[in-house]
């Protein structure tokens, strides 16, 4: 029997920011309402490698920050925390301007704002990691920009191993060097698959990070003509490799959510959808219940909408 109990489900699903956590909850306030004591507070009882780095990237969809952080920083003039919640947030805040749609349909002046914020943002970043090497998130956050910033390629290696030589099963700087090396951006898919096998292989049992063997074959069916994309991610092996992700995952007897699961586990239920593994599927929406999240739905359309249409389908066909 599966170990978790199914949760009661609403026929009209939202986007929590927050993913279900009180940490994350007085975050998202305490930004919101232009506390920066509150926030300096949060982060400071987050000392976590991966919790910081799940908060911070929360913390980068709340908007306006960059317009009062300044009263933090004229009230703590020397905090390196600072720097880091505005280094990281502005990464998210580059990335608003240029929107979503690949550079051909991005204007010139989205391209322009861009690049400020993204230069502001790595200079803060810079001063994180000159006062504080072992401050983690900003190398992970220095790694996420490295795709905007058009970073060569040894660069961009070097900022991840600053990452995982401090903390080798980092979550969220896995995810942004996978990016990294998506064919769409600066890598190929032989590249991409690589890293994201070699990455599952040495995480240990119930680890989200086997996630990024489901992310990869999402790129490529997204890479795909229409037609060979869903032949593609039905086929024997690529199943199989899916599959087998989410059981070494969040199928594992071993996992235990907790903060940040649940854009993770998100993402293996959708590729397992994708795949017609409908009965994993089913199991890791039980896990789910109505925690939608997580950014890779959007490549299907409205998340929560495309969450329930690929958890019905796979409850009607689990078996």
């Amino acid at each position: 029997m599966w170990p978790f109990r199914k949760r009661q489900r609403s026929d009209a699903l939202v986007v929590d920011p927050a993913q279900g956590d009180p940490r994350a909850r007085a975050l998202v306030d305490a930004l919101s309402r232009r506390d920066w004591r509150a926030t300096r507070d949060v982060l400071v009882a987050a000392p976590d490698p991966d919790t910081r780095a799940y908060l911070l990237e929360i913390a980068g969809d709340v908007g306006g920050v960059q317009d009062w952080i300044g009263e933090w920083a004229a009230a703590e003039p020397d905090s390196t925390l600072r720097r880091l919640v505005q280094g990281s947030h502005a990464v998210s805040w580059a990335w608003e301007a240029r929107g979503a749609k690949r550079a051909e349909h991005t204007k010139d002046e989205q391209f322009r704002e861009f690049s400020r914020r993204l230069l502001a943002a790595e200079n803060l970043l810079d001063e994180v990691v000159d006062r504080d090497p072992d401050e983690v998130a900003a190398w992970a956050w220095l790694v996420m920009s490295s795709r905007g910033r058009q970073v060569a390629a040894d660069e961009a290696r070097a900022r991840f191993d600053e990452v995982v030589k401090r903390h080798p099963t980092h979550v969220v700087a896995h995810e942004h060097r996978l990016q990294y090396l998506c064919a769409k951006w600066f890598g190929s898919h032989e590249e991409m698959f690589a890293f994201a096998r070699e990455a599952t292989a040495a995480a240990p049992d119930a680890s989200l990070l086997p996630e990024l063997v489901v992310i990869a074959h999402i790129e490529k069916w997204l890479s795909l003509p229409r037609g060979e994309d869903e032949r593609y991610i039905q086929s024997a092996e690529v199943r199989a490799e899916i599959l087998a992700a989410a059981r070494k995952s969040v199928l594992h007897p071993a996992f235990a959510p907790g903060f940040g699961w649940v854009p993770r586990a998100n993402a293996i239920a959708m590729g397992l959808n994708m795949a017609g593994e409908h009965a994993a599927a089913a199991q890791v929406f039980d896990l789910l219940g109505d925690q939608v999240g997580g950014w890779t739905w959007n490549y299907l359309g409205d998340p929560a909408k495309t969450f329930t249409t690929a958890r019905n389908e796979s409850y009607a066909h689990r078996g």
